[in-house]
């Protein structure tokens, strides 16, 4: 006969251990990264072996995060700027369509009128938020379709490569920069309005960011041509407007994608990214100065009346 072993006592347990998050529960299976024995619940896997929940937490934690050219978070959800952009130009749409004499297809009322920007009355009414409520205002409903399209076209390419906030600031510089392209080279008297300024520099912003990433441009720079031979050609487009947006949309993403100075630096750093984009909105609002008082002394021809 063959003696029977006793029974195994807690400190017998051939190699099985009590999981180190719940240790009444007995495993053979351990870490490989710290050794500790891990249930099946606890069990994560891993190229080689499993890990356990602590050290798969230290290692996600450990992994940066995937950026952009720009430094921004790389990510795969909705372009919620974009969209928000165009929910306001339809909204202001509306409402200026919504007044004495005005309707959705020739919306020429009295709302539409505080908003678009007329270079004289920025400068002797002082009302410089033309230079940005002009952005939302549309002429008819082709000027708002056409804009919007492309918006909805371009925009959440630029969005998902600059994200939320660089984004919203590039826009927000391109459109300033057509509205005071305007104010500057623009008759005083003639008004104008609508997205294009921004949607231009959204162009120029997105030629820098395939240029960054040596993306071929062919294509883009075939459809920034054509929108450049319908500004031209095509009257009562505002010319100023299309060319300014588009310059300071270049310069804005040229101030996102300057590099830092340090050594080995791989993204471009925050701080540069700031103060390229405060230094273009200073520039627009010395240039706006200038020009607001040049305006005041303007005199404006005088208006003949006949009567019947």
């Amino acid at each position: 006969m063959h003696p029977v072993p006793p029974p195994a006592g807690p400190e017998q347990n051939y190699g099985f251990a009590g999981c180190y998050r719940h240790p009444d529960r007995l495993t053979g299976v351990r870490c490989v990264r710290c050794n500790r024995p891990i249930c099946p619940e606890c069990q994560h896997a891993a190229s080689v072996g499993f890990q356990c929940p602590d050290d798969v937490r230290a290692g996600r934690a450990s992994v940066r995060a995937a950026r952009t050219v720009v430094g921004a978070r790389l990510t795969d959800g909705p372009p919620v700027v974009t969209y928000g952009l165009i929910t306001v130009n339809v909204f202001v749409y509306l409402l200026t369509s919504i007044g004495a004499g005005a309707n959705l297809v020739d919306n020429t009322g009295q709302t539409q009128h505080r908003l678009e920007l007329v270079p004289y009355l920025v400068g002797a009414n002082g009302d410089y938020y033309r230079l940005l409520s002009s952005m939302f205002v549309h002429y008819g409903p082709i000027h708002i379709l056409l804009n919007m399209y492309a918006l909805w076209v371009i925009g959440p390419a630029v969005e998902r490569a600059l994200g939320w906030w660089r984004y919203s600031a590039l826009y927000l510089i391109a459109g300033l920069g057509g509205s005071v392209a305007c104010l500057l080279f623009q008759d005083p008297l003639t008004a104008s309005a609508g997205a294009s300024g921004a949607i231009f520099g959204l162009f120029a912003a997105l030629l820098a960011l395939t240029r960054r990433t040596r993306v071929p441009t062919t294509q883009i720079w075939v459809v920034v041509a054509i929108n450049f031979v319908f500004t031209f050609s095509v009257p009562g487009i505002s010319i100023w407007g299309h060319v300014g947006g588009f310059a300071f949309g270049g310069l804005a993403a040229l101030a996102l994608l300057a590099w830092d100075l340090r050594p080995n630096s791989r993204l471009p750093s925050l701080q540069v990214q700031v103060v390229g984009l405060v230094a273009l909105l200073l520039v627009l609002g010395v240039a706006t100065g200038v020009r607001g008082q040049s305006l005041k002394s303007y005199q404006p021809p005088a208006i003949s009346q006949t009567g019947p």
